[in-house]
Formats: C-alpha cells, sequence, structure tokens
C-alpha cells in the first residue's frame, strides 16, 4: 500500500500512488483504514460489496470514501482488503472484507469524521497514477 500523509491546516491529508487508477481507489480505502486502526488486527471475515457512482475520477474517489467512511462511522466495520470489481469512469464496485468492530481486540487510533472535496485529485504520472485526498479530523 502506497500512501504518505501530508500537513493540512486542521485535517489530515494522503497521497496515493499506485501503478493502476483501480490500485488507487483500493489504496485508498485502505490508508482511510489504516489511519483509523491496526490493520493487522483486522481479520476477514465478512465481505461487502459496493457500488458508487461519481462525475469523473475525483468525484468518484470523494464518494467512495465517503460510503466506506459510513461503513465504519454508521455500521463499525473495519476494512481490512478491497478488491476492484469495476472502475469505469463513472462508476467504481469493490469487494470489501473485514469485520465488526471488537473493541476488545481493535484500538482506534484517530476519529476520521469526514471525506472533502478540497485539494481532491486523481492523475496520471510517468510513474503510475497519484491521488490526494483530505480527511476531517
Amino acid at each position: 500500500m502506497g500512501y504518505r500523509v501530508f500537513d493540512h491546516t486542521a485535517d489530515l491529508g494522503v497521497e496515493i500512488t499506485g501503478g493502476s487508477q483501480e490500485e488507487i481507489y483500493a489504496g485508498a480505502s485502505l490508508a482511510l483504514f489504516d489511519l483509523l486502526t491496526n490493520l493487522s488486527a483486522v481479520r476477514e471475515t465478512e465481505e461487502r460489496t459496493l457500488t458508487v457512482l461519481g462525475e469523473g475520477p475525483e468525484d468518484l474517489l470523494v464518494n467512495f470514501l465517503r460510503e466506506v467512511l459510513y461503513l465504519w462511522n454508521g455500521e463499525g466495520f473495519l476494512i481490512k482488503r478491497c478488491t476492484i470489481l469495476e472502475a469505469a469512469p463513472r462508476r467504481l464496485t469493490v469487494l470489501l472484507l473485514g469485520e465488526p468492530y471488537d473493541p476488545a481486540r481493535h484500538r482506534i487510533r484517530m476519529e476520521i469524521k469526514a471525506v472533502t472535496y478540497h485539494q481532491a485529485s486523481v492523475s496520471r504520472t510517468d510513474a503510475g497514477w497519484v491521488a490526494r485526498v483530505v480527511f476531517d479530523v
């Protein structure tokens, strides 16, 4: 998983790198949950399929991460692995593997309140793909 955190006033920015656009989306969801908790403690006991729509790559990324964050905030579901089933220009379908939060085994590192459009970007580079997103913490 290739990501790095960058400084952003009162929020948390993340830059994700990958060899393909699909890797960017999968990596972004794992970066979110890696910041949220220790992924090595999360098991792959349940799966969820998720389809998200967007007007373009940045919109798709933000909408996807908002839905993924809802799985945590709304349902207490922690994600360990993300497999891209379909990546179209305006639609993303993924298979998510993880488990419900167990306070005896999972330590929450930080609260991520929301995914923002501020500085959201997805671009192709000579080395592959790069995405940036800012989380409201």
